[in-house]
């Protein structure tokens, strides 16, 4: 990889501090002073650098871990990014004057076959690699002027609306049992390793928020992974992507237990790699509510091109 091509300038989480001079760093030197500054503006009783990151999980999960702290650190209040040419494509203009969001690119070469290799297997021939990394530019919609966009079809305000459905076929998928007793009580939702119970009667909000953060448990902590963390981390992971996907989706989730950072201990190592465990698992659950999304979307509109055939 080329980490000569990976360049950035890391500022702390907090706003009208005097900076230093930029300095060169890698990509994995990036992400690990951002994760050390997290810590540290935790550990002076200060919450908003992990709830901004939380948030930007969920609004840009489709993004790299290294890009979502990248992001979060410096436009906490971003709700949705693209590059200059993306909001050009949609009718909007970078507003004169913008600063853009730096993150950082995949350049992407081809990979020459020798020609007796090639000659073996026409599939090898210029196989497409990653070589390495580049400063790349986005925008936040509040950056840009133009035409409206329209609303998000998947997103809903304190209503979970299909999403519920989704999360269930999902975690039927998964080979999940689920079931409704009130004998866990007081506990709203408990998983077993293969099988989640919730308690029954909840609001469809809070059942919602409590199923993903079994999922999660099932996802993450029912593996060779429990063994390596302790019972409350294993809880704040799970509160957490229950955060973000419920974000995500439009529920009002209240504030996220930002505070859990204490429990690293400011170890950034640890850390680094429950944030990371965070963004990828809450991506996976956000991923199939989309998928599902469009399918129900094709289907509708198959069913209705049919209707109009007959």
């Amino acid at each position: 990889m080329n980490t000569h091509a990976t360049t950035a300038t890391v500022t702390p989480f907090t706003k009208n501090l005097k900076q230093p001079q930029p300095k060169q760093q890698t990509a994995k030197e990036v992400i690990a002073a951002n994760v050390q500054a997290l810590i540290e503006q935790l550990e002076r009783g200060h919450s908003e650098g992990l709830t901004a990151y939380l948030l930007a999980m969920g609004k840009f999960h489709n993004y790299s871990f290294g890009n979502i702290l990248e992001i979060a650190r410096q436009k906490p209040d971003a709700t949705r990014v693209a590059g200059m040419y993306a909001w050009n494509q949609l009718g909007r203009r970078v507003k004169k004057g913008e600063k853009g969001i730096r993150i950082l690119a995949p350049m992407i070469g081809i990979r020459r076959k020798k020609d007796s290799e090639a000659d073996k297997d026409i599939r090898t021939q210029n196989q497409p690699v990653l070589v390495g990394f580049r400063s790349a530019y986005v925008f936040d919609l509040s950056q840009t002027d133009g035409a409206e966009l329209p609303e998000l079809s998947e997103r809903v305000k304190g209503n979970v609306g299909e999403h519920r459905e989704r999360l269930i076929d999902f975690v039927i998928a998964q080979g999940i049992d689920l079931d409704w007793k009130e004998s866990i009580s007081p506990a709203l939702g408990v998983s077993f390793g293969g099988k989640i119970v919730l308690f029954p009667g909840q609001e469809t909000a809070e059942e919602f928020s409590t199923l993903v953060h079994e999922l999660a448990h099932e996802m993450l902590h029912k593996a060779e992974r429990r063994t390596a963390t302790t019972k409350t981390v294993r809880e704040t992971e799970a509160e957490a992507i229950a955060f973000v996907v419920g974000k995500t989706i439009g529920l009002d989730t209240g504030r996220a237990s930002a505070d859990y950072i204490h429990l690293y201990h400011g170890n950034a190592a640890l850390l680094a790699e429950s944030l990371e465990v965070i963004q990828k698992t809450a991506a996976v659950i956000l991923s199939a509510l989309e998928t599902a999304a469009t399918e129900d979307t094709t289907e509708a509109e198959t069913e209705h091109e049919l209707a109009q055939a007959r």
